[in-house]
């Protein structure tokens, strides 16, 4: 538009409502430097009936000569596309107000009959337009596809998509731009043609059309080009009108911009449908300034001073109505939500609400960029000898990004925040965590957040080293005071002695204090315990357990609950390494120092020494503490494994956090194998104590006494023969339970002892059945009695379930031998068999063969084995094997330390921490 034409009081320039993209600021600036985005082709309508239909070559920079003389001044051509309607129906003053381009959408959409009607008939033919695809497709320069006035953007996209060798069904991650350039190097320039302006032609638009109404001024020409969507999306930030503004002021522009060309559609309907029925669900473009006045007299109000009454112009200095619109936000009510305290750019917004139960602050991954600074590294590519894995879905609840950040240090998935929903007037209060992703900078009220930790209303969280957010949750109310506000010295001298008195389970050190931390705990005293009185009964303990004796468990896990909570992520896989190596020396030299106070072996022949009860026990009780305590540990450490394994799911595939896995799986196989060997140990010293004192069960006579032979809890009623090893069997239960070794490893410890026992036994009888006339009717009533009173005090004892599997094979050749001796006579094999299964045919035959019916009288042809068995019988052996013992099942359930402190730990825990308080140089009183 020239100066020359612009007048006061021209019904020309009274009160333009242009589309948004289109105000022309300055008389000078013109039609080409009025944005980087062009209007809408179907937001202006031609009222003109003889705009020519056919358009020119877009590819052509230098304009015809034809065109050139035909073109009319450019103010004619402006005044003529935006005047105002005039007919017969344009005398009442409401349709005289009317634009052209606030018409329906529809009619815009659609062009005018005389564009159409000289296009659709005979002797138009359809026009060649050329499509550049540069962008899709290297080293290709353009397509020629066939249009008419009628074709729409979406239709030439498919066909181009042929063209060029693509799936015409991917249309929709295509978009055709129109590009207004020039030659490289100026006008003249005999260089490449280079762009200057975009926009993105909507799928409903006609290219014809559009080039026939927008033409570039003099020196500049257009063409249209085809370019994937997601590129435009990602150029979209940076260029168009709202370059440099802010994420969201450029989010309100485009939408605004959207909606003068025709608004959002109605629910249900196509918005790029032209045969919309329904446009009175659009907003034009006068509804659109009179809701943005209203917003600025609003603003200006509530502003109050010189911007309400309007002294200050937007031009001189003053506040922006936009901006003062923009600035009026209300946080939610119902949600928590972030307050940004300091930011890196202009595009980061104010407020961060939370919309589902987890959060995620992350940046956009740069496609094609370099890697991401920090955080798990990148898959490497694969290789001959790591092929190529398959894929693995990323589509979890903790894939998706809520909040994006532009700070250089933000990684895409850097820190995740999780708020529970909130919950009954009554109940509970609705808390949240926040967790950084692996390798993210975070801090958490300046302190440096390496792991999950608890998330209360005023917190500071910073992101990096740019972003620092304030945490709100207007559910729970104002708190207390914020704990980043720095409190007095009285106050964390009180801290602190509440820290070194304070009952909870919590134990704190300096990463330099480690290694004395963990040999003092590994060398206390852990005193004679309670005696076995203090829940002798309660297999799981109860809230009156005395559980001191298992404190170097308790405090080592302590020790790791402080490393996975605040130390660098890979300090937990290391730390566990060093307890499992430090546990397993501990308990060999432990194994040594037992090893070297046994005795020797008597020679053949010599009597078995006297046992020693009170020696059993002092040698025992180090293996069973070190058994029972490292059963825990092993529960302690296999709990934070399975955090990792979590961490994992919400980390995604990340090389570093797999090695601290298979670097804890190695520190938990040499628990494994620490108790394993003191297991093994443990049965060894005892069935070494129970070799020498089980004999005599066979040959003691229960008959001779004064009394009735009885078994009780106290040995007074039971033979000479039976007490030893009784007496063993109980010394064992009593340490077991003062020592607090786990149910299940109790019950598996009786097991292989009742297992070598009626190994032992029924070797021994065989072996005496074979040297001479021993396999007697009165030896088996001996027998029988001898072991039911053995299997009634281990009753006494709670353990009679567990002796009654073990001891089968020696009752049943007891209750063989002490058969009577007319009874046995009369019997078959095949009965024998059968009232005998516990027997394999061989032992069950030798048995029979070496049975004594009496003087001058052989076995009876019936107790020879059929045919089917007469092999087995003969050749099969007679001894029990004792390398078919159980195996050792490691407990899943019932173990004693979990949360909190319990009985009998709450004074080693303040004895280590007076000494991490030694340590760090403190003196006797904080």
């Amino acid at each position: 538009m020239l100066p020359e034409e612009r007048k006061e009081g021209s019904p020309r320039f009274g009160k333009l409502h242009f589309p948004v993209g289109l105000w022309i600021n300055s008389p000078k600036k013109r039609l080409a430097k009025m944005s980087r985005r062009w209007p809408s082709a179907g937001s202006v309508r031609s009222t003109s009936s003889d705009t020519p239909s056919r358009a020119s070559d877009p590819s052509d920079p230098r304009p015809s000569a034809a065109a050139a003389k035909a073109k009319p001044p450019r103010h004619k051509r402006l005044s003529h596309l935006f005047h105002r309607a005039t007919g017969a129906g344009s005398a009442a003053g409401s349709s005289a107000g009317r634009w052209a381009s606030e018409k329906k959408l529809a009619e815009l959409r659609e062009p005018p009959g005389e564009l159409l009607g000289a296009a659709a008939g005979p002797q138009q033919p359809p026009c060649i337009l050329k499509i550049f695809g540069g962008a899709i497709s290297r080293g290709a320069n353009y397509k020629s596809v066939l249009a008419t006035p009628r074709s729409s953007a979406r239709q030439l996209v498919r066909e181009a998509l042929e063209r060029y060798g693509l799936d015409p069904d991917d249309f929709g991650q295509f978009a055709l731009c129109d590009v207004v350039g020039r030659p490289a190097g100026g006008a003249g320039g005999g260089g490449g043609w280079q762009g200057e302006h975009l926009r993105e032609v909507g799928d409903w638009e006609r290219p014809l059309v559009l080039q026939e109404l927008w033409k570039p001024k003099a020196g500049w020409s257009r063409r249209f080009e085809i370019r994937r969507r997601q590129d435009l999306e990602r150029a979209g930030d940076d260029d168009g009108d709202s370059a440099g503004l802010p994420a969201q002021p450029r989010r309100l522009h485009r939408n605004r911009s959207r909606a003068a060309s025709g608004g959002p559609a109605a629910p249900g309907r196509d918005p790029r449908d032209p045969r919309d029925p329904a446009p009175s669900m659009r907003r034009s473009i006068s509804d659109m300034n009179l809701s943005t006045r209203r917003r600025q007299r609003k603003a200006l109000s509530l502003a109050g001073g010189d911007a309400a009454a309007g002294t200050t112009p937007p031009g001189d200095g003053g506040p922006s109505l936009e901006l003062l619109s923009q600035c009026l936000i209300q946080p939610p009510r119902d949600r928590p939500y972030f307050l940004l305290l300091q930011g890196y750019g202009k595009e980061d917004f104010v407020l961060y609400i939370m919309t589902r139960p987890q959060h995620i602050f992350g940046r956009p991954e740069r496609r094609g960029g370099p890697d991401k600074a920090g955080g798990c590294p990148e898959t490497p590519p694969p290789t001959p000898e790591t092929p190529d894995a398959p894929p693995k879905s990323d589509s979890g609840p903790f894939s998706v990004v809520d909040t994006f950040l532009s700070a250089p240090d933000i990684l895409p998935r850097h820190c995740l925040v999780q708020a529970g929903a909130g919950g009954d007037p009554g109940g509970d209060p609705p808390s949240a965590t926040v967790r950084p992703f692996r390798g993210a900078p975070a801090t958490l009220n300046g302190s440096p957040l390496l792991r999950r930790a608890p998330l209360n209303p005023g917190d500071l969280l910073g992101l990096g080293e740019h972003v620092l957010l304030l945490y709100k949750d207007p559910r729970l109310g104002e708190g207390a005071r914020p704990p980043w506000v720095p409190a007095s010295p009285r106050e964390r001298r009180d801290a602190l002695r509440e820290a070194l008195e304070s009952p909870r389970a919590e134990l704190r050190y300096r990463p330099q204090d480690e290694g004395t931390l963990l040999r003092d705990i590994l060398d206390m005293d852990l005193g004679g315990g309670p005696g076995g009185e203090a829940g002798e009964g309660s297999p799981g303990g109860d809230s009156g357990e005395d559980l001191g004796v298992l404190a170097p468990a308790f405090l080592l896990g302590l020790c790791l609950d402080h490393a996975a909570r605040e130390f660098p992520a890979g300090h937990f896989p290391e730390l566990l390494g060093k307890v499992a190596g430090m546990l397993r020396e501990t308990v060999w030299e432990k194994i040594k120092e037992i090893g070297d106070r046994q005795p020797e072996s008597p020679p053949d022949g010599d009597p078995p020494p006297a046992l020693d009860l009170a020696g059993v026990s002092s040698d025992l009780r180090p293996l069973l503490l070190w058994l029972a305590n490292a059963v825990e540990l092993l529960n302690l450490a296999q709990g934070h494994l399975q955090g990792l394994e979590r961490e994992l799911d919400i980390e995604g595939p990340c090389p570093e956090l797999e090695r601290d896995l298979e670097r804890c799986d190695e520190a938990l196989g040499v628990l494994d194998e620490v108790i394993m060997s003191t297991f093994q140990q443990s049965v060894y010293y005892l069935t070494k104590t129970l070799y020498s004192a089980l004999p005599a069960l066979l040959d003691t006579n229960p008959f001779v006494g004064p009394g009735e032979p009885r078994a009780g809890p106290d040995l007074g009623g039971v033979p000479e023969g039976l007490r030893p090893p009784l007496a063993v069997f109980g010394a064992v239960l009593a340490l077991s339970r003062r020592c607090r070794l786990h149910p299940e490893l109790a019950s598996q410890t009786f097991g292989y002892l009742f297992f070598f026992s009626n190994a032992s036994l029924f070797n021994t009888l065989m072996e005496k059945g074979s040297a001479g006339p021993f396999f007697q009717w009165w030896v088996g009533v001996r027998l029988r009695t001898n072991l039911d009173l053995l299997l009634d005090g281990l009753g006494a004892l709670g353990l009679g379930d567990i002796a009654g599997d073990f001891f089968r094979k020696l009752s049943a050749t007891a209750n063989l031998l002490s058969t009577p001796r007319g009874c046995l006579e009369q019997a078959t094999w095949a009965r024998l068999r059968a009232e005998f299964p516990a027997l394999s045919p061989a032992q069950l035959h030798h048995v029979l063969r070496h049975y004594r019916l009496g003087r001058g009288r052989a076995a009876p042809p019936a107790w020879s084995p059929g045919p089917e068995e007469s092999a087995a019988a003969a050749t099969g052996d007679i001894f029990e094997s004792f390398s078919e013992h159980p195996p050792l099942l490691l407990p899943t359930r019932g173990f004693r330390l979990g949360r909190g402190v319990p009985g009998g730990l709450l004074r080693p825990l303040l004895k280590i921490r007076r000494r991490l308080w030694e340590l760090e140089g403190g003196g006797a009183d904080p």
